[in-house]
């Protein structure tokens, strides 16, 4: 074995590495599972102590020039091969993916833009709440069917805390702690027990909006989201608004637009029609006002909460809201070039 390690050493020292390809061999050669050094390795195991101990370092010279030379060349050849690709300026670039915004983070940026633009402050709030900024101080009965577990997610069967079932909670911790005027809107994501359909989720997203200071009016929100409609529909979409009940506006009502999918003719998204609701909204009721410690006899306000799937299913024309949520990369990449 002595004399056949000298042979590889001779032979090792002997070599020219001059290219890529002779290094792939010299690996392939030497240092591959089936090369020489494993072999020899494996063959100096079965060997005698004595054996060992007169062999050994004619093992260790060969294994340690075998590897000074891989380590020597192979970043070499290695970075010779991307300045090859480098250089050739004739091959054609390699395409880079683009990755895209989230549909309802685009809708959202959009909403958020609009009402920038109208002087409303941006805030935000917990998503775990308690039954205080959620329902009591909204003006909400303590028999009021959302207060039920089929309706709202409860924490450890606390009927204290909770996963907010709108952001509606935020405008009561901004009136808490600020005295108006008060102008903000409150994007997030909210929770309700439901049944996960095409038009319906356990979570979702909203912007509520809410402005309270002197002589507000009704004619001040209509006002309002009119701007907000034209800004995000386009100056063609028509309007209307129900009477409506909120526990905490009154006067309360819906706002609708007219279906965008099949532009009034009735289709699933309007079940037939031809408008769609886009959001409630309403004055904020003294009891709300009092329960912030906000003088009613001398504040106003108004509030409105949208949903922006709905926003989103409008202006994109998507039929099932759970695909927001699935993350299929054929879905989204739908929007790579999107732009509002």
């Amino acid at each position: 074995m002595k004399d056949k390690l000298k042979q590889y050493i001779e032979e090792v020292k002997k070599l020219q590495i001059k290219s890529l390809n002779d290094l792939n061999e010299f690996k392939n050669k030497f240092l591959s599972k089936n090369g020489i050094l494993n072999s020899v390795l494996n063959e100096f195991k079965l060997l005698s102590k004595d054996e060992k101990k007169e062999i050994g370092k004619y093992l260790n010279e060969f294994k340690d020039l075998v590897e000074k030379i891989w380590n020597e060349n192979k970043d070499l050849f290695k970075i010779k091969d991307i300045k090859e690709e480098i250089d050739d300026l004739t091959r054609p670039p390699k395409q880079l993916e683009l990755g895209a915004i989230h549909p309802l983070s685009i809708i959202k940026n959009k909403i958020i833009e609009i009402f920038l633009r109208m002087g409303y402050v941006v805030v935000d709030g917990p998503e775990i709440e308690d039954d205080w900024h959620v329902f009591s101080a909204l003006n909400f009965p303590p028999d009021h069917p959302a207060r039920d577990m089929q309706d709202t997610f409860f924490i450890h069967k606390d009927p204290d805390i909770l996963l907010r079932t709108h952001t509606s909670s935020v405008q009561i911790r901004i009136m808490e702690k600020q005295k108006p005027p008060i102008r903000a809107i409150m994007p997030g994501r909210v929770y309700r027990n439901e049944t996960i359909s095409a038009r319906s989720h356990c979570f979702f997203h909203q912007v509520e909006g809410l402005y309270v200071d002197e002589k507000v009016s009704f004619a001040d929100l209509k006002q309002n989201l009119f701007f907000f409609v034209q800004e995000m529909f386009g100056k063609d979409v028509k309007v209307r608004f129900r009477p409506s009940f909120f526990p905490f506006t009154e006067p309360s009502a819906e706002m609708d637009i007219s279906c965008l999918i099949c532009h009034g003719s009735g289709c699933s998204m309007c079940k037939n029609t031809g408008w769609v609701e886009i959001l409630g909204c309403g004055m904020v009721h003294p009891n709300v006002l009092e329960n912030c410690n906000i003088n009613s006899n001398i504040y106003k306000g108004f509030a409105f909460g949208m949903g922006i799937e709905r926003i989103t299913n409008l202006k994109f024309k998507v039929k099932d809201i759970r695909l927001f949520s699935e993350n299929d990369l054929r879905f989204l990449n739908q929007f790579v070039s999107v732009v509002l």
